[in-house]
């Protein structure tokens, strides 16, 4: 046993402190493992990812080193990896990411549903928590607009980037923007109507975006001024709109010469408004 009093002041210091770090080392640890999240283990930008499928669909979970209180985490809807910028810095955090691809959904009922059976088995199972941000890249913006208007209780702010928020622009391509045949055949399958249905359909993000600005639900959106694909004068302008009227949480970047292009060179203007306003 070592007898402490004999010990030179600074050995003293240095042993205790020896032990301190030890002991936070151990809890943080402890922190990530109590989780035990089922799936193949990988790698994200040197975080553990567990890959697994729920419910028949890939899905995601990628781990920090150290979560910060009360597990929180971001739900990506499209392009698992791609622009990863925004996920890395809140890994950092102490945030979680998780996926689930119901990208050949398009954001339809079905969709809905089995995002509201995703979000019971992660915050049950791995107790995260209930307030979730959700970030929605092109055709992810149909799913996460659709989903938040039903569950405005369990988000805390949004983050989209050249969204899709109605399907008559893409895949459809019936205004400005060039659609995607192939892509529209698949989304009117998806949600089980015609063409004249689906030109009639009243449930797109536009026409549901009243729930979220009446949640004051905090929106950061990206997009190119030239986006061509997703154009935002028919998709994200009329969200922003919406939440301007209400005088709504809402910055706005545009990206001067950009076309269907995601990210920003710099994320943390992103990075800083989901932490300032995720609760």
């Amino acid at each position: 046993m070592i007898n402490i009093k004999k010990l030179p002041d600074i050995r003293v210091y240095l042993l205790l402190f020896f032990c301190l770090s030890c002991t936070y080392v151990q809890q943080a640890e402890q922190s990530v493992t109590e989780i035990n999240i089922q799936g193949e283990p990988g790698n994200f930008h040197g975080f553990r990812m567990y890959a697994f499928e729920f419910q028949g669909r890939q899905s995601r979970i990628v781990v920090p080193k150290r979560p910060a209180k009360d597990n929180p985490w971001i739900w990506r809807a499209r392009f698992f990896g791609h622009r990863p910028e925004v996920d890395i810095e809140l890994l950092s955090r102490g945030f979680y990411v998780a996926f689930i691809d119901v990208s050949g959904l398009y954001g339809s009922p079905q969709a809905v549903e089995i995002w509201d059976d995703f979000y019971k088995y992660v915050t049950q199972e791995y107790d995260f928590s209930s307030k979730v941000v959700l970030e929605g890249m092109s055709r992810g913006g149909l799913i996460v607009f659709n989903w938040a208007a039903e569950n405005t209780d369990k988000v805390s702010c949004i983050y989209a980037d050249a969204p899709v928020c109605d399907i008559k622009s893409w895949p459809g391509g019936k205004m400005s923007g060039r659609g995607s045949e192939e892509d529209w055949q698949q989304c009117l399958e998806a949600y089980g109507m015609s063409e004249e249905e689906a030109l009639n359909y009243q449930q797109n993000p536009i026409d549901k975006i009243e729930a979220i600005t009446e949640a004051d639900i905090p929106l950061f959106m990206v997009s190119g001024d030239e986006d061509k694909v997703v154009p935002f004068e028919e998709n994200g302008a009329l969200i922003v709109k919406a939440y301007k009227e209400r005088k709504g949480k809402v910055k706005v970047v545009m990206k001067e010469g950009e076309g269907h292009v995601h990210g920003l060179k710099d994320a943390r203007p992103i990075v800083n408004f989901i932490l300032k306003h995720h609760r």
